[in-house]
């Protein structure tokens, strides 16, 4: 339980007082912060759409006046539904929040190039080396060619997190386990997708500068 620093009403932590509609300044998960049920599949502009009415209600600007337990409260609460919402918005960060609600960690699973990846990891970093070694219409040719090809792996990456997110809504079908793991292989796979996409980018930026 926690206390309303403005009316002194005890009650389950939460956002905002269920009485005098004060901050609480209580420390919530990014889906209690914002009200929401505990789904993965989110719909962005609702949850903008929340996100910005909420900060309204707990602004600083609304509690100049208010006594400085209200104002720190306000702070807190404002700051918390930064963080929320950031946490939120982003599937991959919203993945990567509930592996941390589970107690898990991408980075247990994610110290080795992904099997079905190293081939193309591979090549890659061969064919980037080789632009930046000479530059020639051909190779950037190849270079870009290369790019749509993770483009679309990052596609399907991100459909399969749909999937598995789709998954955990409808109940996870009793096995948490494998969807942890199937949630860290693609969250790993799309981590590596994105450090190819960023190299590719700016082994192209560098070339068509030279």
């Amino acid at each position: 339980m926690i206390e309303c620093p403005s009316c002194g009403r005890r009650q389950t932590p939460r956002l905002t007082c269920e009485q005098c509609s004060a901050p609480l300044g209580a420390e919530l998960d990014c889906f209690v912060a914002l009200g929401l049920p505990q789904k993965l599949t989110i719909d962005l502009p609702a949850l903008e759409r929340l996100y910005h009415d909420l900060s309204r209600r707990v602004h600083p600007d609304r509690f100049a006046s208010a006594s400085p337990r209200v104002r720190t409260a306000s702070l807190r609460a404002t700051a918390l539904l930064t963080r929320s919402y950031r946490a939120l918005k982003d599937p991959v960060a919203r993945g990567l929040y509930w592996l941390e609600l589970r107690g898990q960690k991408l980075a247990e699973n994610n110290k080795q190039v992904p099997p079905d990846l190293a081939e193309l990891v591979f090549n890659v970093q061969e064919e980037l080396a080789e632009l930046a070694a000479e530059r020639s219409d051909e190779l950037e040719a190849t270079v870009n060619a290369r790019r749509e090809e993770v483009d679309q792996a990052m596609k399907a990456a991100h459909e399969n997190l749909a999937r598995n997110f789709a998954a955990w809504d409808a109940g996870g079908g009793g096995d948490d386990q494998k969807l942890i793991a199937d949630l860290k292989t693609i969250l790993s796979r799309i981590a590596y997708l994105r450090t190819l996409l960023r190299d590719i980018d700016r082994a192209l930026a560098h070339a068509n500068a030279a």
